[in-house]
């Protein structure tokens, strides 16, 4: 670790102003957290700034159908989301929103820079239009029939019953989610940016960067993929009425609220700067010496690696040093659901459950990887219960008591041997743990830092205090031994204060200390006096977890009857199982195909298209979404079970002729077969 001080700001993504931060969210904000409280004891300036995410169609919708103007519904969930992350000790140095002057501002500057460089195109297009509403229609706004299963109340992108994406022209009989009326096309003359011109510069950075590499190479390859699909334009663009900042010199027209959005990350320092008499130029200037660090979703990869960084560059800005990309949450291994209460809100959580406990499960599971992490309810109980309380947490109670008793809360001055030697062990690993911090590898340091633990319950294991303290003469061995645990206790409590602050507080308090930093490490607290020592957090009930999870389901009842525009009752489409007749089933024809040719599929994330060969030199075009899986080069003469009596489907990338099945959780983990397996291509499968 350097010596000198480093200058750095941090941002997490932005939580949007149209809905309650859940504990999905709250991966991100701890891991953020923990990185810069990390950063702050190791004695760098580090700021941590954030900000509500305000504009687009959504919250002026929501706002109308509230009978309250966008301000006043933004400004309450800011009032929300700030409460639920700080009750979740999440430290922001600036919490702010992006509906701001600073915002305003440096978006409309930003704006202009781009115009200038001539990376700003007006081009016309057309778009659906909800007559009645006198408003465009965003995609995820107009619904109707799907055009391959012919599924009612579909979006105008995806259908959420058979999984077929296309454009919303494509939809039966579509109409506005707004207001019911039937959308018509309407020409409407839009911004773009160019962001195909600035290729050239987003490879060199992106892809050339060496050690020096901005993303994690999970996300350089998935950009890699992009770049050979080719940049396209970006559509920056809304007409009114829209709820954002009005482009310059282009009355009525507004900007897309994705590129105000990271803008806010710039706005929010901004308005830090004025508060606490910073340079904003020191940090987001080209020739800066400070380092920018953005703590992102997968989801939004495209967005922070492309258009966020080719902006700054393009309008006079600096890039940041590192985007860090993480995965989504699971709970018990499933996609969060509100039937199953495991669709759980961070205030629900809150009400039933230390957030320590949490932050810890977090800690122990994230990396620097872009893997999805689990939440376990089992596996989080016990790891909170074996770890955090019986592990650390005990280890003062084992010896407190005694110090409090016998000694008037004072330490000894001197340390047994063992006592000794097992504190230079702990004290040896703080670089170690340090780099692990620092590279965001958390899982390893709180594996590293419980080992830790296991060495200073050894230790109490081994001389017994409780022991002692019914012998004769050994008052002088037994205060030692207690000095030796205590400062074992407070060394591993330097080791995870980024991790729980507020339990670290509470062990400076027993420990009558000054706030820990990461120095504190270099040495021990010897003939001190201390304070009775008061329990600090208990063992996670399983009445607890059965709590929460009731609560959660009872929060999807009070929603699901109520009315939607069609006055019908909103369900839960992931938890609805349909059963077919054996009859159906008998008329699916499954059959082995191989694996002729796989490539990628321009603009989509997910598929790739596949040419099978099932027998008899018939060969069916088939996409498939197992991208996250196979690279189009691993797939070539493997084996798949093939759906091959589903009707052809029209999709916005072609004709799907069938579909594949596979094995497996999702994400990385699907299995197909291999040649060697024994099947033929064209066999049936019964």
């Amino acid at each position: 670790m350097s010596s000198k001080p480093r200058k750095i700001l941090v941002t997490s993504a932005l939580p949007y102003a149209n809905g309650s931060i859940h504990i999905g969210h709250l991966v991100e904000y701890i891991q953020t957290d923990i990185w810069v409280r990390f950063q702050k004891m190791a004695g760098h300036d580090c700021y941590y700034v954030c900000a509500d995410d305000t504009h687009g169609t959504p919250i002026m919708l929501r706002a109308q159908q509230e009978g309250i103007t966008p301000e006043a519904l933004i400004e309450r969930v800011h009032g929300e989301h700030l409460g639920d992350f700080t009750d979740f000790h999440i430290a922001f140095n600036n919490y702010y929103s992006t509906n701001s002057d600073e915002n305003r501002e440096l978006s409309q500057g930003i704006y202009r820079e781009l115009k200038t460089n001539g990376l700003i195109d007006i081009r016309t297009i057309e778009q659906l239009y909800d007559p009645q509403k006198k408003m465009f229609l965003p995609d995820r706004f107009i619904k109707g029939s799907c055009p391959n299963c012919k599924a009612e109340d579909q979006y105008g992108d995806s259908c959420e019953v058979c999984g077929a994406t296309y454009g919303p022209t494509d939809l039966i009989a579509p109409y506005s989610a707004v207001s019911g009326a039937k959308p018509v096309l309407k020409e409407s003359e839009h911004h773009f940016f160019k962001l195909g011109e600035c290729e050239e510069f987003l490879k060199q950075w992106l892809l050339e960067s060496g050690d020096q590499a901005p993303l994690q190479a999970e996300a350089t390859n998935k950009i890699s993929e992009w770049f050979e699909s080719g940049l396209k334009d970006w559509d920056i663009s809304r007409d009114a009425p829209y709820f954002g900042f009005e482009i310059p010199d282009a009355p009525g027209k507004y900007f897309y609220v994705w590129l105000d959005a990271p803008i806010g990350y710039m706005a929010s320092f901004k308005n830090l700067c004025k508060q606490k008499g910073l340079d904003f130029d020191a940090y987001w200037k080209p020739e800066s010496d400070a380092e920018i660090y953005h703590f992102i979703g997968k989801d939004i990869l495209y967005f922070h690696a492309l258009f966020w960084p080719a902006t700054l560059k393009f309008s006079g800005y600096r890039t940041p040093n590192k985007i860090c990309v993480h995965g989504f949450l699971t709970v018990n291994g499933q996609k969060m659901s509100k039937s199953r209460g495991t669709f759980i809100m961070a205030r629900t959580y809150l009400n039933h459950l230390k957030p320590e406990y949490l932050r810890y499960y977090f800690a122990a599971k994230l990396s620097d990887r872009i893997e999805d992490i689990d939440l376990n309810l089992e596996d989080f109980v016990a790891r909170v219960n074996s770890n955090l309380v019986g592990k650390y947490i005990n280890i003062a109670s084992r010896s407190a008591g005694f110090i409090k008793k016998r000694y008037d809360n004072k330490l000894s001055a001197t340390l047994d041997s063992a006592g000794h030697t097992m504190l230079q062990t702990i004290q040896a690993k703080q670089a170690e743990i340090a780099i692990l911090y620092e590279g965001r590898q958390f899982s390893e340091a709180m594996r590293e830092i419980m080992a830790l633990a296991d060495i200073a319950n050894e230790y109490v294991d081994e001389t017994k205090p409780w022991v002692l303290a019914k012998e004769e003469g050994q008052d002088e061995n037994l205060h030692q031994i207690c000095t030796s645990i205590v400062n074992a206790f407070r060394l591993l409590t330097i080791y995870l204060k980024p991790v729980l602050p507020q339990l670290a507080q509470q062990v400076e308090e027993f420990l009558n200390i000054k706030p820990l930093v990461w120095a504190d490490n270099g040495h021990l607290v010897l003939d001190h006096e201390i304070k009775p020592y008061k329990h600090m957090i208990t063992r996670i009930e399983a009445k607890q977890i059965e709590s929460m999870m009731a609560e959660s389901t009872e929060n999807l009842k009070k929603t699901e009857h109520s009315p939607t525009r069609h006055g019908q009752a909103q369900q839960n489409k992931e938890d609805v199982m349909e059963h077919i007749s054996y009859e159906d089933f008998a008329k699916v024809d499954l059959r082995i195909a191989r694996i002729v040719k796989a490539d990628h599929v321009e603009g989509a994330d997910k598929l790739l298209q596949l040419t099978l060969d099932i027998g008899e030199q018939n060969t069916r075009n088939v996409f498939a979404g197992i991208k996250s899986a196979y690279a189009p080069e691993e797939l070539q003469d493997k084996l798949t079970v093939m759906v091959a009596n589903l009707a052809p489907r029209k999709m916005r990338f072609g004709i799907s002729e069938g579909m594949v099945l596979a094995a497996g959780p999702g994400g990385k983990e699907l299995w197909i077969l291999e040649p060697h397996e024994g099947a033929q291509p064209g066999m049936k499968v019964k």
